[in-house]
């Protein structure tokens, strides 16, 4: 058995690839889940109910969502060249923690130097402090890969635990909120730079909005200008592109620090629109799930909406399963970890055809 390149990819079967997957996960994970002593079609169907059944679940599914877009985004840019980010997850918590450090409470009100400033400005400040901290956590990795050739991979999934540990040093010390009754949690955010609502008695936050116009705005980049070129070439062929007049090094670092920006400006609307607060648990993998999501949307912009919408609809829906039919809710990781390798194997049938040769064919 062998593989052999298809000459042409139809396009239909590039589009046709996510569905198959999907089905593909859902026929897999259904042994799983008789394996557990629960009705199949129940289990899937209280799944679909807890994930999109009521207001209530959109809503929990669509704020579960908003940070996936942003980290399935910044997954998506970076490997768009080759640059294969990891480390979305640490970038995430840093720039939280840049966040609340802009934006944070001082006894009770904003910081001497924050009070005199507008909130609108305050507002930006702290969402450029956020992915500015994102940017450069990544920039690192790039700057590695490209000078002297360390493997990205590594350094990018190394540094996650690095930003967690210190944003644990500073959740315990300089940070920590001294109302929390020693719970390891920053100061909060002055009400006024929080998000606002978009569903009454709901959590859903207008950085929805936010994920879903910077998905927008990637996919005309991708589209339409030079700067996408560009990516896509180096992406396709980095020693192509160079070899054409194009600036890899330049494209690549960009794409990089554009990657951790939107990695940070999730972390920046999970605090400003969720929690008000950074505590250490804010993100249940947000950063990593962001690679299935891109994997999923094909590594493109609108696809990651699409991709962010039905992982956080499995993570919502799992909960309620869980408690009607005694299914592990952990269920839900073996399906988006399932969604993933059938995604993978999708898109490789898509641009390969399998070959079967004759047993002892001569060579």
């Amino acid at each position: 058995m062998r593989l052999e390149a298809r000459t042409t990819v139809s396009r239909t079967a590039l589009v046709a690839a996510p569905f198959g997957a999907i089905v593909a996960t859902l026929g897999i994970c259904a042994v799983l889940v008789a394996w557990a002593g629960a009705p199949v079609g129940k289990a899937y169907w209280l799944l679909l109910e807890g994930g999109f059944g009521s207001r209530f679940a959109w809503s929990e599914t669509l704020t579960r969502a908003t940070p996936l877009m942003l980290t399935g985004l910044a997954v998506a840019v970076a490997f768009r060249t080759r640059l294969f980010n990891i480390g979305a997850e640490g970038q995430l918590y840093l720039g939280a923690l840049a966040a609340v450090a802009v934006g944070g409470q001082v006894d009770g009100a904003a910081a001497p130097w924050a009070a005199a400033l507008p909130n609108g400005l305050l507002f930006g400040l702290m969402v450029a402090a956020g992915m500015l901290a994102g940017a450069l956590l990544l920039l690192v990795p790039a700057l590695l890969k490209l000078r002297l050739g360390v493997d990205e991979v590594v350094t990018t999934l190394l540094l996650n635990f690095i930003v967690l540990l210190g944003v644990s040093m500073m959740l315990d010390g300089p940070m920590k909120d001294p109302l929390a009754m020693g719970w390891p949690q920053s100061v909060a955010l002055v009400p006024e730079l929080e998000l606002s609502r978009l569903l009454e008695r709901s959590r859903v936050h207008s950085g929805l909005l936010i994920a879903v116009a910077l998905a927008v705005i990637l996919w005309a980049v991708n589209r339409f200008t030079v700067f996408g070129l560009q990516m896509r070439a180096v992406g396709a062929n980095a020693r192509a592109a160079a070899f054409a007049g194009m600036p890899v090094t330049r494209v690549t670092l960009l794409a990089a620090m554009l990657s951790g920006a939107l990695a940070g400006l999730a972390g920046v609307v999970e605090v400003a629109g969720r929690t008000g607060y950074l505590t250490l648990d804010i993100s249940p993998g947000y950063g990593y799930a962001g690679v299935v999501i891109a994997m999923l949307a094909g590594l493109h912009p609108i696809g990651v909406i699409a991709a962010s919408v039905f992982v956080a609809g499995v993570l919502v829906g799992a909960d309620g399963m869980s408690r009607a039919v005694g299914v592990p809710n952990t269920i839900a990781d073996v399906i988006v970890a399932v969604a993933l390798l059938s995604m993978l194997v999708a898109t490789m049938l898509t641009r390969y055809r399998v070959r079967f040769d004759r047993i002892g064919r001569a060579a």
